[in-house]
């Protein structure tokens, strides 16, 4: 995923459209949001109180991408040892957790390969160095998965469905079939193959999203990941058809077979929302709780060519990628959009404060989750990104318009914390922990309360906790609310996973003892689904 490519095409398309091209004029207006929204964080519906004080809690998936294509963030080179790979993942959740995210997009399919077993795809060469299928000896999926819940983060796996290989593969005469991997999928179905810039050393092949076969094929090997591991999400970004870099994609053999007299461009798009719809479905059909989100290019249309579009004048991804995103939503086909954003406030091409609540309205009344894809990798940039408050800006301004949560590409350029923007965004918007947001199609009931049996000060100075679970179902993970002072809310201050068998415990070791002060403590079970348990009885320390 080269994001730096992508915004710099939606500049360079928006200038040389041809002449005549309607380009609309930015104004003032929809610049700044009503100033009376209501603060995210607020009382839990259904836990009304813990001790009598009102539980609060932020609902707010916070995460970022974790790219393994080129190796941009992990590995940081292909072919490390294990124990190496392994090392540099945990480092990335410890990360993480101090940022107080609550999620990672593991970028796992980046090239029609996999990092994980697969009937259906070569081992990846960023992990393993080599392109020839070598099998690595162990498990990364289910390695990575087990580390990430231990940890209490969903872990999204990031597939990117179409590419099938690295532009290495093809050269100026086409593509060169003997440089994938001997178990390679191509390499005997060279009919779902398209080459993309045809003629160019850097081009790449690609399954042909209008071949029915190819789309299966490509289907199957998602739904395998699906089947056998306890992911929490499948995650696609914006790569269908590719982005129009080198002339027209050459898929004529596939549109007159399948065309059927449709307008290529409709065929095209009506190939990708077959695609998005049957993802849907057979997710929802194998695990209704794995939740389905894809990250599109920020821009729909523009205004200008379509009045439903957006007030910009860059890269329309639905006439130019075949991404029809809005149509996506409003069937509800996703359980969240999160479109890439990367432009700052006041972009005359493409305004933050303008495309955010463009994206709001769509998803106004649909139930689909709005994420925001934020451009940590430009901060520093000439201009308006030299900014170190611009993101901080842009995460309020998400706030101020009921965004359920942020992803944040990519890992690198969050742990890099270029000009102090990270830690400045932390501070205002991370400070405390908080809850996924649940899903809306997802209505179970919760779990029930847990029971909180002891509170008490350890040798250390802070409080332990310890707690049974509840009867029913084992919940997913718990959260931990503390009221401070008499008349303070019930804030969360701690979300952990279940333990497997029923010795749940947990130390704050924020709590430092106080003359006159106490600290009284609830429990909440969290299920898969985010569903929120009501509080169990308090218990007050001094």
């Amino acid at each position: 995923m080269n994001r730096r490519l992508i915004v710099a095409l939606a500049v360079v398309v928006a200038a040389t459209m041809p002449a005549g091209a309607a380009v609309l004029r930015l104004g003032s207006a929809d610049r700044l949001p009503p100033a009376d929204r209501p603060d995210r964080a607020a009382a839990v519906p259904g836990t009304p109180h813990c001790g009598g004080r009102p539980l609060v809690a932020e609902r707010q998936l916070r995460g970022m991408w974790l790219t393994t294509v080129n190796n941009i963030d992990w590995p940081s080179r292909p072919g490390l040892p294990v124990e190496k790979v392994k090392a540099e993942y945990l480092a990335w959740l410890d990360l993480a957790q101090r940022l107080r995210h609550n999620a990672v997009f593991v970028h796992v399919r980046p090239s029609g390969d996999a990092l994980w077993p697969s009937r259906y795809a070569p081992w990846s060469e960023w992990l393993t160095g080599r392109r020839d299928g070598s099998d690595p000896g162990w498990d990364p999926m289910a390695w990575m998965i087990a580390q990430t819940h231990a940890r209490n983060l969903e872990f999204h796996a990031w597939f990117n469905p179409y590419r099938a290989s690295q532009p290495a593969t093809v050269g100026g005469a086409g593509a060169d079939f003997a440089k994938l991997a001997p178990n390679h999928p191509l390499r005997t179905h060279r009919d779902w193959a398209v080459a993309y810039p045809a003629g160019r050393k850097t081009a790449r092949l690609y399954y042909d999203p209008g071949n029915p076969q190819a789309r299966q094929f490509v289907e199957d090997s998602i739904l395998e990941a699906v089947e056998r591991y306890d992911i929490d999400g499948v995650h696609f970004d914006d790569f269908f058809y590719p982005y129009p870099e080198g002339g027209d994609f050459p898929d004529t053999a596939s549109y007159t077979r399948y065309g059927k007299g449709v307008d290529k461009a409709q065929w095209r798009r009506n190939n990708v929302d077959t695609f998005v719809r049957e993802m849907s479905e057979r997710i929802r059909a194998v695990k209704p709780w794995v939740r389905f989100g894809i990250s599109p290019f920020g821009i729909w249309r523009n205004r200008a060519t379509d009045p439903a579009g957006s007030a910009t004048k860059g890269l329309e991804s639905y006439d130019a990628i075949y991404a029809d995103s809005r149509k996506w939503v409003r069937e509800g086909w996703l359980d969240y959009i999160a479109p890439q954003l990367y432009w700052h406030i006041g972009f005359r091409k493409a305004d933050y404060a303008k495309l955010l609540p463009w994206w709001a309205k769509t998803v106004e009344g649909t139930g689909v989750q709005l994420y925001i894809g934020q451009a940590d990798y430009r901060v520093g940039e000439p201009g308006a990104w030299r900014d170190p408050a611009e993101l901080d800006r842009q995460l309020a301004l998400n706030a101020r318009y009921q965004v359920d949560g942020s992803i944040h590409f990519s890992a690198k350029q969050v742990r890099a914390d270029r000009l102090g923007s990270v830690s400045r965004y932390r501070a205002a918007h991370y400070a405390r922990p908080a809850l996924v947001p649940a899903p809306a199609r997802l209505t179970a009931a919760p779990p029930g309360a847990p029971e909180l049996t002891s509170a008490g000060r350890d040798g250390s100075g802070g409080v332990t906790l310890r707690w049974r679970r509840p009867a029913g179902p084992a919940p997913t993970s718990y959260a931990v609310y503390r009221v401070d002072r008499p008349d303070g809310d019930a804030v969360l201050v701690a979300t952990l996973r279940a333990a497997a068998d029923d010795a749940q415990r947990w130390t704050d070791g924020t709590a430092v003892p106080v003359p006159g002060r106490t600290y009284t403590y609830c429990v909440t079970a969290v299920d898969r689904s985010a569903n929120q348990s009501g509080a169990s009885a308090p218990r007050t320390v001094t």
